[in-house]
């Protein structure tokens, strides 16, 4: 059984940074595209960032500069590093894991960036 657990969300000022965090747990994470979705209120879930198992990364153009994703495979764990953040980023996050045909999705994560 596949888990994905987020961490890491919470409340910051506008220019200030927040790292996410995922622990995947009965998978072969490392074989595996590991991607952050945001979903602000109201609005449809957007993809963010993407990281395969080569370590190749994809940004959506409004965090290009600004998010870092990365993974660690020992620990079966992927990160969202967000510096300069804005008012606009404010939503709950989602770690996925793509495994074949498969998509796991966590509970999410609240990030919510005041003025």
């Amino acid at each position: 059984q596949v888990q994905l657990v987020e961490s890491g969300g919470g409340l910051v000022q506008a220019g200030g940074s927040l790292r996410l965090s995922c622990a995947a747990s009965g998978t072969i994470f490392s074989l595996n595209v590991m991607s952050w979705y945001r979903q602000a209120a109201g609005k449809q879930r957007e993809l963010v960032a993407v990281i395969r198992s080569s370590g190749s990364t994809n940004y959506a153009d409004s965090v290009k500069g600004r998010f870092t994703i990365s993974r660690d495979n020992a620990k079966k764990a992927a990160y969202l590093q967000m510096n300069s953040l804005k008012p606009e980023d404010t939503a709950v996050y989602y770690c996925n894991l793509a495994v074949g045909p498969y998509d796991y999705w966590g509970q999410g994560t609240q990030v919510t960036v005041s003025s």
